[in-house]
């Protein structure tokens, strides 16, 4: 009897264990899930250090290029040299 009642308690506190591992809380399948998380993340944060280096080397070249200056400033701003004739393309509608 004694012996049965001790292989209840294993086969219970076996299962009770595997269905944590599983199912519970820090469970398997959310260590997956935050492994996933994690490498997506690390996938955005490189894009996004691209992306700074980019807007790095543009300030350099902005404080450092006049003529880079005046180009974004023509491009962006719409801005004319004086005597210069000013030519705006609109795009025919279809």
């Amino acid at each position: 009897m004694m012996k049965k009642m001790l292989a209840i308690i294993l086969v219970i506190l076996i299962v009770w264990l595997q269905y944590r591992a599983w199912y519970g809380e820090n469970s398997l399948r959310e260590i997956d899930l935050l492994i996933t998380k994690i490498e997506n993340q690390k996938v955005q944060n490189e894009l996004i250090l691209e992306q700074n280096k980019s807007f790095k080397k543009e300030i350099a070249l902005l404080r450092n290029e006049p003529s880079m200056l005046e180009e974004k400033a023509r491009e962006n701003l719409g801005l004319i040299k004086k005597d210069e004739i000013f030519y705006r393309i609109i795009p025919a509608e279809k």
